[in-house]
This record gives C-alpha cells, sequence and structure tokens, in this order.
C-alpha cells in the first residue's frame, strides 16, 4: 500500500491529535491555585453585586451612632441629673433661713383699790436668724465646688462614653467586612470544591488536592462564624450603650478616617498633667474639703436671733409695749470640736490621694 496517495495527510493528523491530548493532559494537572484564581474571577462579579444589593438597608454611619449614643445612654443621663441637683443644692445653699411670725391674744383682769376690769391683750413678734458672717459664703463656696465635681463626672463619663461606642461601631465594621470577605472566599472555595468533586479522580493528586480545598473551605467557615460572634458580642454591647433592643441589627457605613498630624510629646503630656479628669476630680475634693474645714470652724460660734415684738394689753387702762429681742445659744456643752477635727483630718487625706495619683500618672509617663 503506497502512503503518498494521502499526501502526508494521516501523519499530521495524527500529530495535531496528539498535540490536543498533551495539552487537555497538562490542562488537567494544572495547579490548583490557578484554578481557584480563574474560579474567582469569573464569580466575583456577581458576588460583589449580590454583597452591594445586601448591604445598602439600614447602613448607619458612625457619626450617628455616637450622637444617638449620647442622646440616649442612660447612665449619661443620670449624670445630668447629679448635675442639676448639684444646681439646686447650690440655690439652697444661699438661702437665709425663713423668718418665724408668732401672735398671742387672750383676756387681762385686773384690780385693786376695789376697782377692777378686764380688757383685751395680745402681743406678735417675728423672728429672724442670722448666721455667723462667712457662714453661707462658704456653704456657696461648697455647693460650687459640687457643682464642679458633677460636671467634671459628666464629661469624663461623656468622653469615656462617645470614645467606646466610636470603637464599638468601628469593631462592628471590621468584623462584618471580615465575615463578608470570610464567607466570599469560603463560598468560592466551596464552588471550586463541587466542580471537582463531578470530576473522576485520576490518581492521588487529585484527591489530595480536594482534599485540601475541603480543609481550606472549613477554615474560613471557621474564621467568618468568629467574625460573627465578635460581630454580635459589638452590636449588642453598642445597643446596650445606645438604649436600644439588645437583638437590634445595624450596619455601618464606610467609615472616613482622618489622621491629624500627632503634636509632640511635651505638648501630649502637659495636656495630660492639666486636663487628666483624674486628676481635676482629686484637686476639686481637697478644695472643696478645705471649704469644709474652714466651715466647720466657723460653726464653732452660734447663730442668733432678732426678734422685734409689738404687745398691748388693755384692763383698767392701756399698756402697750414695743421692742427687739436677740436670743444667742451658749456653746457650753457642744463647741463643735468633732466636726472640725474629722474636717482637719480629712484634708490630709484628700492631699495624699492627690500626691499618689500624680506620682502614679508620672511614672505611667515615664
Amino acid at each position: 500500500m503506497n502512503t503518498n496517495q494521502f499526501g502526508g495527510k494521516p501523519l499530521k493528523r495524527l500529530w495535531r491529535y496528539f498535540c490536543a491530548a498533551h495539552r487537555a493532559k497538562a490542562l488537567a494537572k494544572a495547579p490548583v491555585l490557578m484554578r481557584v484564581m480563574c474560579l474567582a474571577l469569573a464569580c466575583a462579579p456577581a458576588l460583589k453585586a449580590a454583597e452591594g444589593g445586601g448591604n445598602g438597608t439600614n447602613a448607619l454611619t458612625v457619626e450617628a451612632l455616637v450622637a444617638e449614643t449620647l442622646a440616649n445612654n442612660p447612665e449619661l443621663n443620670f449624670y445630668k441629673a447629679e448635675v442639676a441637683a448639684a444646681k439646686g443644692e447650690r440655690q439652697g445653699a444661699g438661702l437665709w433661713a425663713n423668718p418665724e411670725a408668732a401672735g398671742t391674744a387672750g383676756s387681762k383682769r385686773a384690780s385693786g383699790g376695789g376697782v377692777s376690769g378686764e380688757g383685751l391683750a395680745w402681743s406678735v413678734s417675728v423672728k429672724q436668724t442670722f448666721e455667723w458672717p462667712g457662714r453661707i459664703s462658704l456653704r456657696k463656696a461648697i455647693a460650687n465646688k459640687q457643682i464642679h465635681l458633677a460636671e467634671l463626672g459628666y464629661k469624663q463619663f461623656r468622653a469615656a462614653l462617645e470614645a467606646r461606642a466610636r470603637a464599638l461601631a468601628l469593631s462592628v465594621y471590621a468584623a462584618q467586612e471580615k465575615a463578608a470577605a470570610a464567607r466570599e472566599v469560603a463560598g468560592r472555595y466551596h464552588d471550586l470544591r463541587e466542580v471537582l468533586v463531578q470530576r473522576e479522580p485520576a490518581g492521588l493528586t487529585p484527591v489530595l488536592e480536594t482534599r485540601i480545598i475541603e480543609a481550606t473551605e472549613v477554615g474560613l467557615q471557621r474564621k467568618a462564624s468568629e467574625a460573627a460572634l465578635a460581630e454580635e458580642a459589638a452590636i449588642l454591647e453598642l445597643n446596650q450603650l445606645r438604649g436600644q433592643p439588645p437583638n437590634t441589627k445595624v450596619r455601618i457605613e464606610v467609615p472616613i478616617l482622618e489622621f491629624p498630624v500627632a503634636p509632640e510629646t511635651e505638648a501630649l503630656l502637659a495636656a495630660a498633667r492639666t486636663n487628666n479628669f483624674d486628676l481635676r476630680i482629686r484637686q476639686a475634693e481637697l478644695e472643696q474639703q478645705g471649704f469644709k474645714v474652714q466651715l466647720a470652724k466657723n460653726e464653732r460660734y452660734p447663730a442668733f436671733t432678732v426678734e422685734p415684738y409689738f404687745s398691748r394689753e388693755r384692763a383698767l387702762d392701756q399698756e402697750t409695749q414695743a421692742g427687739v429681742g436677740v436670743s444667742v445659744p451658749l456653746p457650753l456643752w457642744n463647741r463643735n470640736e468633732g466636726k472640725v477635727d474629722e474636717s482637719r483630718l480629712q484634708h490630709p487625706l484628700g492631699t495624699a490621694n492627690r500626691d499618689a495619683f500624680q506620682r502614679n500618672a508620672r511614672r505611667d509617663e515615664g
């Protein structure tokens, strides 16, 4: 049989078939990473569209969540009430004691020299108690310091609450993005595994590759579950701070992070020594304690009462009296020494607490 009558075509066809089979075999043995990348590129548009459609509902900004927390937090409202109560005490500390009005009425009978007579007898008086000079001013100073302490406590809690709410909002956003990314990659590995298991394994290598993909998918699913748990924990605490039901879902928009230029170290240390809330509170408490010591010493002197009075009696004749009475308690048994000693001992204790806090703050700075 003469092969020239085919013109060499059978040999060319056989060579082409051999090359096609070799390319198919090489493609079947391609690295797993290449196939994963191809599948990821193929699925990316659909997954991105699905993710964009599901994330656009009920999305809140970080600043909106912080503002809602500051408006609805019950503990912050408690500190506001403390400030209002301190202002009410200040208003009462500067008031004088109310005057007291008294009156009497009755009949009078007089007799003498064989003559007797009856008539009306009545009297009125007004009492006003005056504090020792300087006492009301000291009470006002103590009340002003109490207002200052209440405002410092409110500002400290508000700053801590704002920082905590902001950190939780960012934690929720990070956990949501982490969980979404882990679920997306796990889904791609799942789709890839579904494709691979439909093929007939040819040898040990495809089986090992499938098992590796399964293990990677399980690991990514575990990371997605951990991120979802972290998200739930952050949302639970955030809802508690902003006064919402615990199971309220929230979605955070992409935050805009701006990082200002960091100030110098000396400026930061000076601000910490000046603006530290705990240090300012201890300093205000120490100043208030000093006023309490002065008030305790002032209270050793009694308050005095002035009583203008007017009386008239009519029987045989008419008798009228008008005058001013003054009464002062005698400090014989109680000279307020115990309260003075207590206030005097509290002042060094406040000084020691302030100095100890300053030392600890300097140690932390170092």
